[in-house]
């Protein structure tokens, strides 16, 4: 199938976008272009940032795929001639009932930040003053999200959605515009960071010497551990659907007196996999040596988000039946396996 000529500005953008570590991490968020009747979206389990070198973008049937979202069937039709193999994205549904020609989905740490709060209702109304927007709660990506959207811009026009625990949707005329918007909230809700001290390297080194795990390439993943406050947060639940795809529910804790080695034969003992990543108290963070590619940016995330959130912020956290929702969801397991192959 041919693709229109402005699929390079949505490629362009959408590879400088899914580049910021602030708005994007791995095969999170997605982007789509409206032409006539095709919808352009990026495919579930490709990377934003390989926009440019690689073909992630699904020809999907529009009319079609609103269609069967107005019937509830969350299964996308590709466009007429289209032969890829590929999958759109989870939040196809999303993207094509959105009336504005380009769409772009990120999870921007601010955002998540802000989204994971239930006492920042008047911020957010004053930091967004003068944007047609609108904030949902949580609902369990793809369809239900969709229709949870579709019910909130039937009430009146939105360009701005704030998804609870999960991101941020902005929708635009041009790609330019869109990039532009998602540039200005993130200007309007941007947060503090707080410093977390420095991990200790060489002890994470020799607690891991001789297991399956690894310290994290970005040194920022071991504040998570440092920062009590961010150590707090992150081990008491998951803030956002991609933590819990990618690195799993919440966060385990190793105590500085307990042996890595005996912690992961506690874990196997209770019938349970060994964590992709876990923390060390006061000292920093792990990652499996086999994790996947995604899996370590969704630990730079945590670091990114904790470190925002106020110290009196009151968090909300998904339920253990969310999370249940996104671990045995076929959806979510064939976008790992991609982002497995990358």
């Amino acid at each position: 199938m041919q693709q229109p000529k402005i699929l390079d500005e949505l490629r362009a953008m959408s590879a400088r976008v899914g580049k910021n570590i602030l708005l994007v991490q791995g095969a999170g968020g997605n982007s789509s272009l409206k032409d006539g009747d095709v919808l352009w979206v990026k495919a579930s389990g490709t990377w934003l940032a390989d926009a440019e070198h690689k073909d992630i973008f699904v020809p999907v049937a529009l009319s079609a795929a609103r269609a069967a979202l107005a019937r509830g069937d969350e299964r996308v039709p590709l466009a007429p001639g289209a032969t890829t193999t590929l999958r759109g994205s989870i939040e196809t549904a999303l993207h094509a009932l959105m009336p504005h020609r380009v769409v772009l989905h990120v999870h921007s740490v601010n955002t998540i930040a802000w989204a994971a709060r239930t006492d920042a209702g008047e911020d957010f109304a004053r930091r967004l003053q003068g944007l047609s927007w609108h904030r949902l709660g949580y609902h369990h990506p793809g369809l239900p999200l969709a229709q949870a959207v579709s019910a909130a811009i039937a009430q009146s026009p939105v360009d701005v959605l704030i998804l609870g625990n999960h991101g941020l949707v902005v929708g635009a005329e041009t790609c330019a515009e869109a990039e532009a918007l998602v540039s200005e909230v993130e200007e309007r809700l941007a947060l503090p960071l707080r410093t977390a001290p420095p991990g200790n390297e060489k002890a994470l080194a020799g607690i891991c010497e001789n297991t399956d795990y690894r310290l994290p390439g970005d040194p920022r993943c071991h504040g998570i551990a440092t920062d009590r406050y961010c150590r707090a947060i992150a081990t008491s639940g998951s803030l956002y659907p991609d933590h819990v795809v990618f690195l799993g529910p919440g966060l385990p804790i190793l105590d500085q007196d307990e042996r890595l080695q005996d912690m992961i034969a506690r874990t196997k003992s209770e019938g349970l996999p060994p964590p992709v990543a876990l923390l060390v108290h006061g000292i920093g963070s792990l990652i499996r040596k086999d994790a996947s590619a995604g899996a370590e940016p969704m630990l730079s995330c945590l670091a990114l988000v904790t470190s925002r959130l106020p110290l009196n912020a009151e968090i909300v956290y998904l339920s253990a039946e969310n999370e249940q929702r996104l671990l045995n969801w076929d959806a979510e397991r064939y976008r790992q396996q991609l982002t497995a192959s990358r």
